[in-house]
């Protein structure tokens, strides 16, 4: 199989993953974007008390809408953010590898644990950069709330949003939360990938040790 075939399943793995777990984070983001907006005091409960009780007064359909309000534009987020951040990492190791097979003689196509959490650093922080604006809009379409018809009605779409954004603060306004946006996920992206790395040498090792084994016996 061929590196660009790789890249490309890599980007679809990792995108119908994202979709996946959207299911359960959109909700948990819906409910913990209000209440550090300050709605209900800030209370998580209350935010979610608030959508759940809508299945009284609204029906259980405008209940789930509301719990996957911004549901859209989340996975819209995430397939890029993903894409970028999963590509470029599997480059830089793929690329240093090559450069200290070149260099210094190491086996081609492996990476250390630091080294994949250097990386994996580096991709988020580019990937959480370039996703920021896409970030901006999910907020600002999950924290308004709906309390009746009129308000539903009411609400802006991502485009009517987009459009606020703009002539509001222009430009600027759609990177609103960058740098504490890129340093958690450069963050997590270097606990996450780094782990992720010490795992897979971890296993590598146990599976050569399981064969040298057999082999002697």
């Amino acid at each position: 199989m061929s590196r660009s075939q790789q890249a490309y399943i890599h980007m679809l793995a990792s995108s119908l993953g994202e979709i996946a777990a959207c299911v359960i984070r959109v909700p948990t983001e819906v409910v913990k974007q209000r209440a550090q907006a300050g709605l209900f005091g800030g209370s998580t409960l209350l935010a979610l008390r608030d959508i759940t009780g809508l299945r009284r007064t609204h029906g259980v359909v405008a209940m789930m809408k509301e719990l996957y309000r911004g549901g859209g534009i989340t996975i819209i987020r995430e397939i890029p953010f993903t894409i970028v951040q999963f590509s470029l990492w599997e480059y830089f190791k793929t690329a240093y590898s090559a450069r200290q097979n070149r260099l210094h003689g190491r086996e081609s196509g492996v990476s250390t644990t630091l080294e994949s959490a250097a990386f994996g650093s580096l991709a988020g922080a580019v990937a959480a950069g370039l996703t920021t604006p896409l970030d901006v809009l999910k907020t600002r379409i999950m924290i308004a709330r709906r309390a009746t018809e009129e308000n539903a009605a009411d609400r802006k779409g991502v485009v009517a949003i987009a459009r606020q954004i703009w002539a509001q603060d222009g430009a600027r306004g759609f990177f609103r939360g960058f740098i504490p946006r890129v340093g958690w996920i450069s963050t997590g992206g270097a606990v996450f990938l780094g782990s992720y790395q010490w795992a897979i040498l971890k296993l590598e090792s146990h599976s050569v040790n399981e064969a040298t084994l057999a082999t002697e016996i």
